[in-house]
C-alpha cells in the first residue's frame, strides 16, 4: 500500500481525504512526468492524457482540477466525460494516449471519490510511478537523475489544451457491441446501473444486440451513486427480476467494473459463479488456455471443488483485481476475478469489465440454450463466516505460534469439507478470520475458537 495510493487508487471523501488540490497535484505531475520521458527521447509532442469520470457531484471539481494541473505542465487532456472504468482502459490502449485517469470511488457513497491511474497499455499503474506521484505530493520528488523541488509550468503554446473526447466513449460502446456473438432478440434483460457510470451505455448496448431491456436505477443526480442500487445492494435487482419474469438481470457498481447477475428465479450469481459459467464452457470449447482459472483466496471453498469435478485448474491471488490481473498476464491466463463480481477476459480487456461480463454471460446462455440457473447448478456455495478483530499487531497476531496452532487445527478437522483463512486488513488495525464449511454454525463455532486464542495471547485492540 502506498501513502496515498492504494490496490484501487487515491480515494477518500471529497475535499477531507482526497482534495481539490490533490487532483492539482497529480495532474501537474502527469503533465510533466509523461512529458519529460518524451524529452527524454528527443520527442517534443505534448503528452496526452484521457480522463472519464462517474456520476459523483464531486467527480467534475476532480475532473476540473485535473485538467488545471495537466495543461498547466504542458499535456493535452481528452475528456470522455461521464463513462466506465474499463472504458478508460480501452481507449487509453486503442488509441496509444500516455496514461489514462478515472475519476470514481466505485461502490463507496457518493461523498467518496478516487483517482485511479492507467499506464499507456490501460493497466493499473505500476507501483513505481505511483510512488513518484506520492512523492511529489509530499514535496520530496527524485526523478530523472535529480532532486526537484518544483516542477516548471508550460507557457506560450507548450500550455496544454482541452480536447472533448466523447467519440471515444462512443466507439467503446461500439466495441461491447461487436463482442456479442449472438442476437439477444427474445431474451428479456434487466439491468441495474447503480445511478453511476454504466446509466448512459450499458441500456444501448443491450437494445442494439436486440434484448428487451429493462433498466433501474439509471437516473443519477450526483448523490444517489450506488444508494440502495446496484452490485451492493442487488436485493432491488433480484425483486424486479421476478416481479417482470425476465430472463437475466445485471447489476454494476459505480464504475461499471464489476458485475454481478441474478438468475431468472431472483438467485444472485457472485463472481465465483460467473467464473465457474465460463470457465467451463472456455474448457468445453478447449479454449481455457493452461487449463487455469485465476481466483483470489476470499473464492468460496465450493468453487474449488466444482472447478476439481470438472478438471479445471486454478490460481490463488491476494485480494485485489489488480493482483489477479498481475498473475493472468505473467502467466498466460485468458480468466480470472474476484467474487464480488472483478471479471477479467485479458482477450478482450486489461481490468474488470461489467458490461462485457453480461454480454459473456449471455454468451454462454445463448449458446448451451441454458437458463442461468442451470448453468450454475453444478456449484455449491459453501455457507461462510468472516469475523474482523483489532488488533494491537498484525503481523504478531498472526504469527503467535498458539494462534498458528489454532489455525492449523482447524484447517486439519475441516480437511476437504471446508477451509480457514486468516488474513490482515490492507487498511486497518484489524485481523480477518473466515471459515467456509457444510452448515454455518460449524463456521461460527471454527471463527469464534481462533478469535478466542487471540484474545487469550493479549492481541485484542482495548
Amino acid at each position: 500500500m502506498g501513502r496515498y495510493f492504494g490496490t484501487d487508487g487515491f480515494r477518500g471523501e471529497a475535499n477531507v481525504g482526497l482534495t481539490a488540490d490533490h487532483a492539482y497535484t497529480v495532474g501537474r505531475f502527469l503533465g510533466w512526468y509523461y512529458g519529460e520521458l518524451k524529452r527524454q527521447k528527443g520527442d517534443t509532442s505534448a503528452p496526452r492524457v484521457v480522463i472519464g469520470k462517474d456520476t459523483r457531484r464531486s467527480s467534475y471539481m476532480f475532473e476540473y482540477s485535473l485538467v488545471g494541473g495537466l495543461v498547466a505542465s504542458g499535456a493535452d487532456a481528452y475528456l470522455l466525460h461521464v463513462t466506465t472504468t474499463p472504458s478508460v482502459a480501452y481507449v487509453t490502449r486503442v488509441d496509444e494516449f500516455d496514461c489514462g485517469v478515472m475519476i470514481t470511488a466505485s461502490h463507496n457513497p457518493f461523498y467518496d471519490n478516487g483517482i485511479k491511474l492507467l499506464n499507456g497499455n490501460g493497466e493499473k499503474m505500476d507501483e513505481k510511478t505511483i510512488g513518484l506521484v506520492e512523492d511529489y505530493i509530499d514535496g520530496n520528488l527524485t526523478a530523472f537523475g535529480k532532486k526537484w523541488d518544483s516542477i516548471p509550468f508550460a507557457t506560450k503554446d507548450s500550455i496544454g489544451c482541452t480536447v472533448d473526447y466523447v467519440s471515444g466513449r462512443n466507439r467503446y460502446v461500439g466495441y461491447l457491441i461487436s463482442l456479442g456473438l449472438y442476437s439477444f432478440k427474445g431474451m428479456k434483460v434487466g439491468l441495474d446501473c447503480a445511478n453511476g457510470a454504466s446509466w448512459n451505455i450499458a441500456k444501448s448496448v443491450f437494445d442494439a444486440l436486440g434484448a428487451t431491456t429493462y433498466v433501474i436505477n439509471d437516473e443519477p443526480n450526483g448523490t444517489n451513486i450506488n444508494n440502495n442500487a446496484g452490485s451492493t445492494h442487488i436485493e432491488g435487482l433480484q425483486k424486479f427480476v421476478v416481479e417482470k419474469g425476465l430472463d437475466i438481470g445485471f447489476a454494476y457498481d459505480g464504475d461499471a467494473d464489476r458485475c454481478l447477475c441474478v438468475d431468472e428465479k431472483g438467485n444472485v450469481v457472485n463472481g465465483d459463479h460467473i467464473l465457474y459459467v465460463y470457465g467451463k464452457y472456455m474448457k468445453d470449447k478447449g479454449e481455457l488456455v493452461n487449463n487455469t482459472v485465476v481466483t483470489t483466496v476470499m473464492s468460496n471453498f465450493g468453487l474449488y471443488k466444482a472447478f476439481d469435478e470438472a478438471g479445471i485448474d486454478y490460481a490463488k491471488t491476494a485480494v485485489g483485481d489488480k493482483y489477479v490481473y498481475e498473475y493472468m498476464t505473467e502467466n498466460n491466463c485468458v480468466i480470472g476475478g474476484e467474487q464480488s463480481g472483478h471479471i477479467i477476459f485479458s482477450k478482450y480487456a486489461t481490468t474488470g469489465d461489467g458490461i462485457m461480463t453480461s454480454i459473456k454471460m449471455m454468451e454462454v446462455m445463448l449458446a448451451r440454450k441454458k437458463k442461468m440457473s442451470e448453468l450454475c447448478s453444478p456449484l455449491t456455495i459453501y455457507p461462510q463466516v468472516l469475523e474482523n478483530i483489532r488488533v494491537t499487531d498484525k503481523t504478531a497476531a498472526q504469527n503467535d505460534p498458539d494462534v498458528v496452532a489454532k489455525v492449523n487445527a482447524v484447517a486439519d478437522e475441516l480437511g476437504n469439507t471446508g477451509r480457514i483463512l486468516v488474513r490482515e486488513s490492507g487498511t486497518e488495525p484489524v485481523v480477518r478470520v473466515m471459515v467456509e464449511a457444510e452448515d454455518k454454525e460449524t463456521c461460527r463455532n471454527y471463527v469464534e475458537s481462533v478469535i478466542r486464542v487471540i484474545k487469550e495471547k493479549g492481541f485484542a485492540a482495548k
